[in-house]
């Protein structure tokens, strides 16, 4: 059973608001990097990582109703880069789910950052919006 996030034992954490527009994807990208090179990942992992943040916060943008900020919160842990993005609108645009493109949950950019990371926990809240979790293990 996981520990509550707060419980987590980090040796860091970071936190990153960013305006839900395509042009500040950049920044949260930029921003994993410096987060990942602090650990012991690979050039190949920290692109990996880039690309899943790149993924997670376009999901935000185009999935979702009325999100005007994505949160970000990088957590260093002993073994583990865990990343949480949330976006603080609502759950799935209409238009989405009309015309089908809201398979499932997350759709082509979830089905990606599942293959680059270790785990992905994806939901769309309905009042708060999407939350997506996913980590990757630093390897010894």
């Amino acid at each position: 059973m996981n520990a509550p996030e707060f419980e987590l034992q980090t040796l860091g954490a970071v936190e990153l608001r960013i305006p839900a527009r395509a042009e500040w994807v950049a920044v949260a990208r930029l921003a994993a990097a410096a987060v990942a090179s602090r650990m012991r990942f690979s050039v190949d992992e920290i692109d990996d990582i880039k690309l899943a943040i790149a993924e997670a916060c376009t999901s935000c943008i185009q999935r979702s109703e009325g999100v005007e900020n994505i949160d970000i919160r990088w957590d260093a842990l002993p073994a583990e880069l865990r990343i949480t993005v949330v976006g603080d609108g609502r759950g799935p645009k209409l238009e989405s789910v009309k015309n089908g493109s809201d398979d499932k949950v997350g759709g082509l950019g979830v089905f990606l950052i599942r293959a680059l990371m270790d785990t992905v926990e994806y939901e769309v809240d309905p009042e708060r919006g999407p939350r997506l979790v996913m980590s990757k293990s630093v390897q010894p």
